[in-house]
C-alpha cells in the first residue's frame, strides 16, 4: 500500500533518504526545522516545507546560513521543543562553533543534526567525513544503511538527545540521500513540549559554568557508550571461520552483502550504525579472527579509531592500507577487490566515442552576460585577480568564459580579494552571488569597507539560490542596496546594472569605471534566473 504523508497510521512510502530523515523527524514530534540549501542535503528541508503546509504546528524554513540554522534550532531546544537542523558536510564547518558548544550545554528538547556527506565530490569542494565531528564533540551519531534506517534512526534520535542531553547526529552520504526505497512508517508522536530548561546556567557558557558542564559531559560518556554497545544498530555475528573478520558502517554494508554469496563462507561480521564505537564488540570480533577488513564510506574513521582499541597485534586492512581506495565512493566492485574476490568483467564497448559534456551555465543565464562584460573590462590588465565563490556563477571558470580564478568556500571571494588588494595587486575583482553574499559575504565586506580596500565586488543577483534547486533568497533583491549602504559602502561607488545581453556594453563601462577607482566599489548585476522565471510562469 502507498499512502500519503497526511495519513497518521503506518504506511509504506517510496522516499529518498533525505525525505526519510525529514518524515522521521516530523513523525517524531518535531516542532521546527532549519537549513541552508546544499547538495546532497537540500531535500530534507524542502520535504518539511511541503509537509508544514498541511501541518501548521510545524515550522520549517530556510536560514541565512548553517550557523544561523543551528543556533535557531538551539533556541527551539532550549525552550523544550524538538528541532532538526540539516546541512551538507561543508556546511557543518560553518556551523562548527554552535555545534561544538551545543555538546556542552544541557540540551532540553531533542536536537538532531542531519548532515549529508558527499564522497566522490559530486557537488562539493572536499570529501570530509562528519563522523570526525561527532567524535570530536563526543556526541552520539547514527549512520543509516538504508532509507528505512534513516527514518527510524531520526525518530529515535530525538528521545536519545533528551535522554543524554546532547545533540545527536544522523550522518548520510550522497548515494543514500538521493536514492529511493520503500519506507514503512510508524504511528506519529505528538509534538513534544518539555518546558523551558531547568538548568539555565548550563546554557551560559562562562568558564565557571562551562567547566561544570564539561565535567558532567565527560561523566555521561559511559552511559552513551553503554547504549551504543547494546543497541541493535551495532550488530555482531561470529563465524567458525577465523581467517577474516569484516566491519561495515552505514551504506557500506549493502556493498558487502551484495558480494557475500561469492565468498563461499560467512566471515565474522560487525556492522556499526551508531557511534561511539562498540568497543566490547570490536574486541570480541578481533579475538575471533586473524585479519580485519574495514569497509566504510568516507574517511578511514573506524579503521583509525580501532587501532587504539585492539590489544594484540592484528592485521587491519582498509583505506589506510590500500585494500580499499582512499578517495571516492565505494561500489560493490570496489568492495570485491577488498574481499580478494575476482573482479567481475562487464561487456567491452569498442569504437564508441562519446562527446564530452562539461557543466555550463543555462542558455540565457544572466551570469554569462556579466562575465562577458567583466572579461571585456579587464582586457589588457595582466596583473588582475578575479576571486569567486560557490554557486552557478562558479561555472564562469570554464570555457567559454574563463573569467574567475578561485572558488574555496562560502564568502571567500570577498576576503581573498581584500587580502590580494592588501598585498598590492590591482585590479582585484570579487564575484559572489546574492544568496552567498548574505550567507558569508557581509562580514568580510565590513573589513573591506573599514579599510576602503582597493577592490571591486560584483554581486551577481539572480534572485534565487539557483544551483541547489531555486530556493528563494532570504532577502529579496531590492533590499541589497540599503543593506550595502548601511554597511558603509560609498553611494558614489555602489552601482546597479541590468545583466542583459543587450546591455553588455553598459555593464562593461560601469565595471571599467569602478575598477579604475582606487578604493572599494560594489556593482550589483541583476537579472532574474530564467529557470526560476519559467517555474513562476
Amino acid at each position: 500500500m502507498v499512502a500519503t504523508t497526511d495519513d497518521p497510521q503506518p504506511a509504506e512510502l517510496v522516499l529518498l533518504g533525505d525525505e526519510a530523515v525529514a518524515l522521521g523527524a516530523a513523525h517524531g514530534g518535531l516542532c521546527a526545522a532549519y537549513a541552508y540549501p546544499g547538495t546532497p542535503s537540500t531535500e530534507i528541508l524542502e520535504y518539511l516545507i511541503g509537509y508544514a503546509k498541511t501541518h501548521p504546528e510545524l515550522h520549517a524554513g530556510w536560514s541565512i546560513n548553517e550557523k544561523a540554522a543551528y543556533e535557531e534550532a538551539l533556541g527551539v531546544s532550549m525552550v523544550g521543543r524538538r528541532a532538526l537542523v540539516a546541512m551538507k558536510h561543508v556546511g557543518l564547518n560553518v556551523a562548527a562553533d554552535p555545534f561544538m558548544n551545543s555538546a556542552v550545554v544541557p540540551v532540553n528538547g531533542g536536537l538532531v543534526l542531519a548532515v549529508a556527506d558527499d564522497p566522490g565530490m559530486h557537488s562539493s569542494q572536499n570529501e570530509q567525513d562528519s563522523r570526525y565531528y561527532a567524535d570530536f564533540a563526543r556526541i552520539l551519531a547514527f549512520e543509516p544503511a538504508n532509507q528505512q534506517e534513516a527514518y527510524d534512526m531520526t525518530r529515535e534520535a530525538f528521545g536519545l538527545s533528551e535522554r543524554f542531553q546532547i545533540p545527536v547526529m544522523v550522518r548520510l552520504v550522497t548515494r543514500l540521500a538521493h536514492s529511493r526505497a520503500v519506507v514503512r512508517t510508524s504511528p506519529w508522536a505528538a509534538t513534544n513540549t518539555r518546558g523551558k530548561t531547568d538548568d539555565p546556567q548550563g546554557w551560559i557558557l562562562l568558564p565557571m559554568h562551562a567547566r561544570r558542564r564539561w565535567h558532567q559531559r565527560l561523566e555521561g560518556l559511559q552511559a552513551i557508550e553503554d547504549y551504543t554497545e547494546r543497541c541493535a544498530h551495532n550488530s555482531l555475528s561470529l563465524s567458525d571461520d577465523c581467517a577474516l573478520g569484516v566491519i561495515t558502517t552505514g551504506i557500506a554494508k549493502n556493498y558487502y552483502l551484495e558480494n557475500l554469496p561469492d565468498l563461499g563462507m560467512a566471515p565474522s561480521h560487525l556492522h556499526i550504525g551508531a557511534y561511539p564505537l562498540p568497543v566490547v564488540k570490536i574486541r570480541a570480533l578481533a579475538a575471533q579472527v586473524k585479519r580485519l577488513l574495514v569497509i566504510e564510506e568516507g574517511y578511514p574513521c573506524v579503521e583509525r579509531l580501532i587501532s587504539g582499541i585492539l590489544g594484540a597485534p592484528l592485521a587491519v586492512h582498509g583505506k589506510r592500507t590500500g585494500h580499499l581506495p582512499a578517495e571516492g565512493e565505494l561500489t560493490p566492485d570496489i568492495v570485491r577487490r577488498g574481499l580478494d574476490l575476482t573482479v567481475r568483467k562487464g561487456a567491452t564497448v569498442v569504437d564508441l566515442k562519446l562527446p564530452e559534456r562539461p557543466p555550463q551555465l543555462c542558455p540565457g543565464c544572466p551570469h554569462a552576460d556579466t562575465y562577458t562584460a567583466l572579461n571585456r573590462a579587464l582586457e589588457g590588465q595582466d596583473a588582475r585577480l578575479v576571486t569567486s565563490d560557490i554557486g552557478c556563477y562558479t561555472l564562469g571558470a570554464l570555457p567559454p568564459h574563463e573569467s574567475i580564478e578561485s572558488c574555496v568556500c562560502m564568502g571567500a571571494s570577498v576576503s581573498m580579494a581584500k587580502g590580494a588588494a592588501d598585498a598590492g595587486v590591482h585590479p582585484v575583482v570579487a564575484v559572489i552571488g546574492d544568496s552567498t553574499f548574505l550567507h558569508s559575504g557581509i562580514t568580510p565586506l565590513i573589513d573591506a569597507v573599514a579599510a576602503d580596500s582597493d577592490m571591486t565586488l560584483l554581486i551577481l543577483d539572480n534572485g534565487t539560490v539557483a544551483m541547489t534547486g531555486a530556493q528563494a533568497t532570504v532577502l529579496p533583491s531590492g533590499r541589497l542596496e540599503p543593506l550595502l549602504l548601511g554597511l558603509g559602502v560609498d553611494r558614489a561607488h555602489l552601482r546597479y546594472v541590468d545583466a542583459h545581453p543587450k546591455k553588455v556594453a553598459a555593464m562593461e563601462q560601469i565595471i571599467r569605471e569602478e575598477i579604475a577607482h582606487h578604493g572599494l566599489s560594489v556593482v550589483i548585476c541583476f537579472r532574474a534566473c530564467l529557470e526560476t522565471a519559467k517555474q513562476a510562469g
